[in-house]
């Protein structure tokens, strides 16, 4: 009997052996370390900084990049460096994509290690729609993926020449309408395939839109959102430049006639603020997608914009100055491990945003990157990645500040400007000249002829030969690009 008892026993252990063993694989699985997080970036076009509800302005309802803001970090200077041609978006993007600064990169990006390559490398599955203002050949290697692709700077919103991504090629392209509808389908329309997938590697989902870049030409239903006599003029409009350092004839300057008029300026900011206020909503239509599709707590959003704008300000309409309206940027990150509603002063520019999501998201270092890794600043054990920032705009115009003071200088002009950005955020009194000031000056003419020398600007501070600073816009023949829709052309070029 004790025989048959002991050989029950072990066929009884036997059986449980299976379980037993089929047990320790699921206890590993449980244990196991939290799959890298996704990556959701949106990028707008020719959006100033303080053109959000969230930056302090109290009339753009942007209630859902708002809410961004509030559930993770907002960097209040953030930077574009300049460019080398009046189309700023695309040297900014090529900085962006590459990690580098101005001068050591170029907008075409040939043979340039892209940001959506190194993620790729590191096992993230990548797609990107929108605006390409970097070459087709850059976008096929960068992307695996791709949808509603516009290649170039501009389009008419209702008529977008878009392509799509097959077997890693572009297509021809086909037009569609409306640009923000467009490019916010074709992520949502990724977002839901990738949903329905297997899930097996994180994505980075890229979304570049064109608005509110012009034509000024809002959606029909945001037309009029924001009646004109409620807008009030920028505070430091002015009719016109006060003076010539080049650019006054640049395409961004025809889109409305000399003297700038308090009406022409708010006609121009009520359509700018239904363009932003229509963006805002399908920012907040891919949010919800993430929430509805289980994505939300394991993905990191990026919201930022490639350049500025005037609208008005110092007399000017574009991005072609180096003041802080047309080079400031907003730039928001939120997501797993970003501390909610802080908002950072650290002087910052777009191209650190590559080493610092690599951080965030523990891949390795970009190789070779200008930029600086943010990581430090969004979790509180730095307030800073540098002490001063410089840009600069073809050879026309150079600029470096510090936390408190700004110095811009004109070398064909041999002019200069300084501010105190904080007493004179606006940008409106010359201090340059004035005795009390003068070292203040000198300190900053130092410093941003050695940025010059760290970048690799060889624009001498004073140019051989001096320009004159007189000029009259009102005299110079205005040209409408072909990109114009009926809307603006009988709202902006009527005569």
């Amino acid at each position: 009997m004790s025989n048959f008892i002991q050989l029950r026993r072990l066929w009884l252990v036997l059986l449980a052996a299976p379980l037993f063993f089929h047990y320790i694989p699921e206890k590993k699985a449980v244990e196991k370390s939290p799959s890298k997080p996704n990556i959701l970036f949106i990028f707008a076009d020719d959006q100033r900084a303080d053109a959000l509800g969230i930056a302090g302005n109290t009339i753009v309802k942007t209630p859902n990049i708002d809410q961004l803001a509030r559930s993770g970090t907002r960097f209040a200077n953030c930077y574009v460096m300049g460019g080398h041609h009046g189309a700023i978006c695309a040297p900014s993007r090529a900085m962006l994509m590459s990690g580098k600064s101005l001068f050591h990169v170029y907008d075409v990006l040939d043979g340039v290690h892209t940001m959506p390559q190194h993620f790729a490398e590191s096992g993230y599955e990548t797609f990107g729609t929108g605006k390409w203002h970097n070459g087709a050949q850059t976008f096929e290697a960068s992307f695996q993926k791709g949808k509603a692709v516009m290649l170039g700077g501009m389009s008419d919103h209702f008529q977008v020449p878009v392509r799509d991504l097959h077997d890693g090629k572009l297509g021809e392209p086909v037009t569609k309408s409306f640009s923000t509808d467009i490019f916010t389908e074709a992520a949502l329309s990724y977002l839901d395939e990738y949903a329905k997938g297997k899930k097996t590697n994180p994505f980075f989902c890229y979304i570049a839109y064109t608005a509110p870049h012009d034509p000024r030409s809002p959606r029909e239903d945001y037309i009029g959102k924001y009646p004109e006599k409620d807008i009030p003029l920028p505070g430091n409009f002015k009719p016109m430049h006060p003076f010539d350092y080049g650019e006054a004839q640049v395409r961004d300057e025809n889109l409305a006639p000399w003297p700038r008029t308090p009406e022409i300026i708010k006609s121009t900011l009520s359509d700018y603020y239904g363009l932003i206020t229509h963006l805002d909503a399908r920012v907040g239509d891919m949010i919800n997608s993430l929430k509805e599709k289980g994505l939300y707590e394991n993905t990191i959003i990026v919201y930022a914009a490639d350049n500025g704008l005037a609208i008005g300000s110092h007399g000017l309409l574009g991005k072609q100055s180096l003041y802080e309206h047309s080079m400031k940027v907003p730039f928001i990150i939120a997501g797993p491990g970003i501390p909610k509603g802080k908002v950072s002063d650290a002087l910052v520019y777009l191209y650190d945003i590559f080493p610092t999501l690599t951080n965030v998201a523990g891949l390795p270092q970009p190789e070779a990157a200008d930029g600086k890794s943010l990581a430090g600043v969004i979790r509180g054990k730095s307030k800073g990645v540098r002490e001063s920032s410089f840009t600069a705009y073809r050879n026309l115009i150079r600029a470096v500040r510090d936390e408190e003071w700004k110095l811009i200088r004109y070398p064909n002009r041999d002019y200069t400007q300084l501010f105190n950005l904080k007493k004179d955020p606006l940008e409106l009194e010359n201090l340059s000249g004035k005795a009390a000031y003068r070292g203040k000056e000198e300190s900053l003419k130092k410093r941003l002829i050695q940025w010059q020398q760290e970048t690799g600007d060889t624009v001498a501070y004073t140019a051989r030969t001096i320009l004159p600073m007189q000029y009259d816009p009102t005299k110079f023949e205005r040209t409408m690009d072909k990109f114009q829709p009926k809307y603006t052309q009988e709202r902006y070029y009527r005569k």
